[in-house]
């Protein structure tokens, strides 16, 4: 009975759950952790493109530091072996989402051509030094299949540098350098193969004072070889068929390596030029334009003054241009990383929705003043405020030269003039000049553009009003009683547009009732129409008399309209 009731027992206690394995974090194709380990695998992939040819060529750097390659290879293929690993916990995106499930990765993965061919640069050739000796590093050719993920490193790096460009010609004379390096590879082992020393083309012979040295053989041959792929010429001339035929092939690369540096240096180029007209207007139209228009020389020199200052500083006035392509979203985020503080600044503006300054942060432009350029002057219409962002501005006279008050980065003018305030005794007439003293750069806000946003925000708007309103009211121009009046003009108005409103309601009701007495006047008609035309259907049919008395007047009209017409012809009517 014990040993049943255990039993029972154990069979009907719940499966104890296993213990809980620490899941491998799957790895963001976008994020630092992959970048970094593309970065990582640079260096073995480098050294397999490098090394191995020249170990393969020179047999002196093979055999006087065999151990130090024996241990730099196979650190490479644990790097090779690693990064397998890596594929295996690598998400992709699928319709937008990173996709972590590890069956599917793996599924998908080995689906791909980089599995077979990660697995080909790992295969063990290495096992064959055991019948060819340990001194043959061409059994380790097949580790170039792993190339693609230095194009993949470059590719990322590219798009993540600041500098762009410079990395683009960077990656070029890298690809130029192992080009060259191999062919220098070639170049002597087919010097080995023919002879050194035969004749002038090939290396000179060893036994030569200072031509025996590893570093001179190299070096030689890089010499030569980047004279031939150059076509700078100053070649010794072939004396032998495969001494045409390497040269012929070297001529063949140097054509196509010509062409695309060339290709690519006007690429890089031509990128630099538009990022430039990007970011800074292009002065040559205006220049031009101003020589044929005969503009004086003092003008002009303010207007190419002004551009020098806009490239030498790095100043931008067309953000909105640059970041046009960015979504919605993220283009306000990032003016409102930029901009956002210096417009929280202006008073007006402070205890708003941030919603609201996303919105009026987008809408900023920034502009640049010279020395002693007016940014308004006094009775100017105001259609804009301004938002000094760095240099200094005076409030001057009507001469020019007497100075009220100087105003410096962070502050701001000109903002009561796009906000409709009732009692504004200046309404919307600049009251003061203002001028750069140096170069000066703003952040100009429309009134249209204000107005917009507001139209959103009414709260906000109101918010606005009073605070232009308390503002105005410390500088004593604000009319209380026009403002009396403006409110009750506009009250006034209201009320009679509440009164129009509730007219038309009653005329839309009167069209409604008379629309619905027209219906159904129209329903009896059509009724009372059909049921005549029933009740005429129930009456008698005529006898048949009737029928050839309406037979014969139909005869006597034939007759009568046969008559007609041979009295139109002409023909004798019967007498």
């Amino acid at each position: 009975m014990s040993q049943d009731n255990k039993v029972k027992t154990t069979e009907s206690s719940p499966p104890v759950p296993p213990k809980a394995r620490k899941s491998v974090p799957v790895l963001d194709p976008s994020g630092d952790y992959y970048y970094w380990w593309l970065n990582t695998m640079v260096f073995p992939v480098m050294y397999n493109l490098i090394i191995v040819v020249c170990r393969a060529c020179f047999p002196d750097l093979q055999h006087g530091y065999l151990v130090a390659w024996l241990v730099l290879d196979y650190i490479s293929d644990l790097l090779y072996l690693l990064d397998i690993v890596v594929r295996f916990h690598t998400g992709f995106l699928e319709q937008g989402i990173l996709v972590v499930d590890k069956g599917r990765i793996c599924s998908r993965y080995v689906r791909t051509w980089s599995f077979f061919l990660d697995l080909a640069s790992l295969v063990p050739t290495d096992v064959a030094y055991a019948r060819l000796g340990l001194h043959t590093p061409t059994l380790r050719l097949n580790r170039f299949l792993r190339a693609p993920r230095l194009f993949e490193a470059f590719d990322r790096t590219e798009t993540r540098t600041a500098y762009p460009n410079a990395f683009r010609i960077a990656k070029l004379m890298l690809y130029i350098f192992v080009v060259i390096h191999w062919n220098s590879c070639l170049y002597f082992a087919l010097s080995r193969y023919l002879g050194f020393g035969r004749d002038v083309w090939v290396y000179p012979d060893p036994a030569r004072p200072g031509f025996e040295r590893l570093r001179r053989q190299y070096l030689y041959s890089f010499y030569f070889s980047t004279l031939i792929l150059t076509t700078v010429g100053d070649t010794p001339l072939p004396d032998c068929e495969e001494e045409y035929l390497f040269m012929v092939g070297d001529f063949l690369l140097a054509v196509m390596g010509f062409a695309t540096i060339m290709g690519s240096m006007s690429s890089v180029i031509y990128n630099m030029n538009t990022a430039d007209a990007a970011f800074y207007p292009d002065h040559a139209l205006v220049k031009k334009y101003m020589k044929l228009q005969r503009v004086n020389r003092r003008l002009e020199r303010r207007v190419i003054d002004w551009y020098q200052h806009l490239q030498i500083n790095k100043k931008m006035t067309n953000e909105v241009a640059i970041l046009q392509h960015l979504p919605e979203r993220l283009r306000a985020e990032v003016a409102v990383s930029v901009h956002l503080s210096t417009l929280s600044r202006v008073q007006i503006f402070q205890n708003c929705e941030a919603s609201l300054l996303e919105e009026l942060v987008l809408k900023l432009q920034p502009q640049t003043y010279s020395p002693g350029e007016y940014v308004c002057r006094k009775g100017d219409i105001g259609r804009e405020m301004y938002i000094i962002r760095e240099g200094q501005l005076a409030v001057v006279a009507d001469d020019g030269v007497t100075q009220y008050a100087v105003l410096g980065a962070g502050l701001y003018f000109g903002e009561i003039s796009i906000i409709n305030i009732k009692g504004n005794m200046s309404g919307n007439r600049r009251t003061a000049n203002i001028k750069s003293l140096g170069y000066s750069d703003l952040f100009c806000l429309s009134k249209e553009d204000l107005k917009e946003v507001l139209s959103e925000y009414p709260q906000a708007q109101t918010v606005m009003e009073e605070k232009g309103r308390e503002i105005l009211l410390k500088m004593n121009k604000l009319d209380v009683n026009a403002e009396a009046a403006e409110i009750a003009l506009q009250q006034a108005t209201e009320n009679r547009l509440q009164g129009l409103d509730r007219q038309l309601d009653d005329l839309q009701t009167k069209f409604a009732r008379l629309l619905a007495e027209l219906e159904s006047s129209a329903l009896k008609i059509a009724y009372r129409i059909e049921k005549l035309e029933w009740e005429t259907r129930e009456w008698p049919v005529p006898d048949e008399p009737i029928e050839a008395d309406d037979e014969d007047e139909s005869g006597e009209g034939t007759s009568k309209s046969g008559a007609g017409k041979a009295d139109q012809e002409g023909a004798p009517g019967p007498e």
